[in-house]
């Protein structure tokens, strides 16, 4: 084999195939720690093994999900704080997942850098086992990509892609009817939607990630990064006990825009907005832009993560499901003859 003049190799282009490899091996346990049934093979292969007769499924129906985690990253990076940015790539695919009917089976991500920085890459992959873990879900394969040239110097971007599966004929919304009572599932904050915007509220603010969070403990930043709620886990429950006749997971868009997806045509959704009580994040952001009360609830999820539309005589076991997942589900309205979503009260 000959050899070339200058010896050039491709970590000398930017490209360290060892720190890859070296990444692959401290992720293993923690990708082992995310096996469920139907798990068949670990990481490293050229593709990752599911079988789904061993997850129980007679006649399934897959179904997929990919998604990412937006400028929220912006946060992760300049902080340094990204330890739970795993756990709302997962969240972003697995809580839209569940909505289709679906239980969440196996999910793989793509982290993509211009140069791989080994403990930061590994604490991002370890959130994703943990959300994986979270939402009984397999954590099977993915791909780590070293691309100098293309992200400045410690950026970094991420995707996810879920796959679930569902019997056939149970999949969601099924059944949607006037007089269904609408659960609303709270949100742990912003969850992973409207970072744009909160970037430009908080450069308004004139405040730094570093500083003080002006409605809680720790720093700004910290408060602004934490993580998208999982619903997976209760919504399977409801959905064994046949409780719920959709769900919808209240992403960009907000409760105005994500709840018409679940609605037949000729219904509505009209909602009690003193159902619940606005938290203290959204009203800081509100206050920084003088934002309209409209503008809140189209953007932001306003403490509302997930929304579950349920049967009168199903109300017991769904909260009882989503009790069992640590949830506490509040009758923020009804299914209403008409169309879109209608508001009453005020949240402000």
């Amino acid at each position: 084999m000959s050899t070339s003049k200058n010896g050039i190799t491709y970590a000398d282009a930017g490209v360290d195939i060892d720190a890859g490899n070296a990444l692959v091996e401290r992720i293993k346990p923690a990708a082992k720690r995310t096996a469920r049934p139907g798990t068949m093979s670990g990481l490293g292969g050229f593709g990752a093994l599911f079988d789904l007769k061993a997850a129980g499924f007679a006649d399934p129906v897959l179904v997929a999900a990919t998604d990412g985690v937006g400028t929220k990253l912006r946060i992760a990076i300049d902080t340094g704080n990204v330890d739970g940015i795993g756990i709302d790539l997962v969240a972003m695919c697995v809580n839209d997942l569940v909505c289709q009917g679906a239980e969440p089976l196996f999910f793989l991500d793509y982290f993509a850098t211009g140069k791989l920085e080994l403990d930061q890459a590994a604490r991002i992959i370890e959130g994703i086992a943990e959300g994986c873990a979270r939402s009984g879900c397999a954590l099977i394969g993915g791909e780590t990509a070293e691309m100098p040239g293309m992200y400045g110097a410690g950026d970094f971007d991420l995707a996810g892609f879920a796959v679930g599966a569902m019997e056939r004929g149970t999949d969601l919304p099924r059944d949607v009817s006037a007089g269904d009572i609408l659960l609303g599932l709270p949100s742990d904050g912003v969850h992973s939607n409207g970072y744009s915007l909160v970037r430009k509220l908080v450069e308004l603010s004139g405040l730094g990630w570093d500083d003080p969070c002006p409605w809680g403990d720790g720093s700004l930043g910290e408060a602004l990064l934490t993580p998208t709620r999982l619903y997976v886990k209760g919504a399977v429950e409801a959905l064994k006990a046949d409780a719920v006749h959709a769900l919808a997971h209240i992403t960009g868009g907000g409760l105005t825009e994500n709840l018409p997806r679940v609605l037949p045509e000729g219904l509505g959704a009209g909602i009690d907005l003193g159902a619940w009580n606005l938290p203290p994040v959204f009203r800081w952001l509100v206050a920084q832009g003088g934002m309209a009360e409209a503008e809140l609830l189209k953007t932001f999820n306003a403490g509302i993560g997930m929304v579950a539309v349920v049967p009168p005589t199903q109300l017991d076991a769904a909260r009882a499901a989503f009790a069992s997942d640590g949830h506490a589900p509040v009758e923020i309205g009804r299914i209403v003859e008409g169309s879109g979503v209608s508001y009453k009260g005020s949240l402000l």
